[in-house]
C-alpha cells in the first residue's frame, strides 16, 4: 500500500503558517499587516511562523522602511509553492481515501 501521508509536509501542519503560504500562494506578496489581520495572529506568533517557513526556504522576507515606518513583505519562493502544491494534493487525496 502507498503511503498516503507521504507528502504532507510538517512545516505546513500549523494554521497560522498554513494561512501564510495560502494568502502567499494567490498574492504576489503581503505585509505583515495584512497576514496578521488576515489569519488573527499576534505580533510574535506570526514572526515566528514566518521565520520557521524562512528556515525552510518557503517564503523570503524582504524589510524596507517607507519614510519613518518599517515594511515587512513575504513572498513565497519557487520552493515554497512546488511543497506547498504537494501538501495541498496529499491532503486532497487523503481526504478521497475512503
Amino acid at each position: 500500500m502507498k503511503n498516503i501521508i507521504l507528502n504532507i509536509n510538517k512545516a505546513f501542519d500549523h494554521r497560522i503558517r498554513l494561512g501564510i503560504m495560502s494568502v502567499l500562494m494567490v498574492n504576489e506578496y503581503a505585509e505583515f499587516t495584512t497576514l496578521k489581520e488576515l489569519l488573527g495572529a499576534t505580533d510574535g506568533n506570526l514572526a515566528s511562523h514566518t521565520k520557521a517557513l524562512e528556515k525552510v526556504e518557503f517564503i523570503r522576507i524582504e524589510k524596507q522602511f517607507i519614510g519613518r515606518k518599517p515594511n515587512t513583505r513575504y513572498y513565497a519562493t519557487e520552493l515554497g509553492k512546488q511543497e506547498f502544491k504537494k501538501h495541498i494534493e496529499a491532503l486532497e487525496r487523503l481526504i478521497k481515501k475512503k
